[in-house]
């Protein structure tokens, strides 16, 4: 398990028999074999990764490092910050475009049960491996590039590659003028403004909590 999840999952996977090691995890939030991971997001964590696009950069890394990837969200209801044709919408892509598992539980109990029972499966049942330390691969170079890229709100991977290509780097185009970024097809007014104000605002800190 991530050091980073609660400590109150301990008592949880110790009342069903479960053995857990806590410590930081490259990826994902629980280890179940080698071939396994699970990550956990609450309701308004999911929401918010498909809102700032942190969601299909994680599902690149999990998928890049293991064969299996599960994703168990957590919560009552919906936060309603997205329509619930794009928070469904996410979830078909999860399903049929990157063949990822989707589990719902309604709290921290049954993430536990959630995680116990495919942990137990795939250690007893498979007789599969655990390496806590996974292998991990990495992008290519211009793979990486792209990704940060994307990571700009409005900014598709069609679109931060055309970036890429007419710029040539990074620095190119955080560098690059309204003028000069107006050259790339699909770089309108608001798409400009917005990189540019992620770009050069300073960074607050009270703005991104770790926990």
């Amino acid at each position: 398990m991530d050091d980073r999840e609660s400590p109150e999952f301990f008592p949880l996977f110790e009342s069903l028999g479960a053995e857990v090691e806590r410590k930081r995890l490259l990826v994902g939030d629980f280890i179940c074999s080698d071939n396994t991971v699970i990550e956990r997001k609450t309701r308004a964590d999911f929401e918010s990764s498909i809102l700032d696009k942190r969601l299909f950069h994680q599902v690149y890394n999990l998928k890049n490092n293991f064969k299996n990837v599960v994703f168990v969200i957590e919560g009552i209801s919906s936060e309603g910050r997205i329509s619930r044709s794009a928070l469904m919408g996410a979830y078909a892509s999860l399903a049929t475009d990157f063949n990822i598992g989707l589990f719902f539980a309604r709290d921290m109990e049954g993430t536990a049960e959630i995680v116990y029972s495919i942990a137990k499966h795939e250690q007893l049942a498979e007789k599969r491996p655990l390496s806590i330390s996974p292998k991990r691969r990495t992008f290519t170079l211009s793979q990486t590039q792209r990704s940060i890229i994307e990571m700009f709100p409005m900014v598709g991977p069609k679109l931060a590659k055309n970036l890429l290509e007419h710029f040539g780097s990074i620095e190119g185009i955080i560098n690059a003028s309204e003028e000069e970024l107006r050259e790339v097809e699909g770089m309108g007014k608001k798409r400009i403004k917005i990189l540019k104000s992620v770009a050069v605002n300073e960074y607050i800190s009270d703005d991104d909590p770790l926990y």
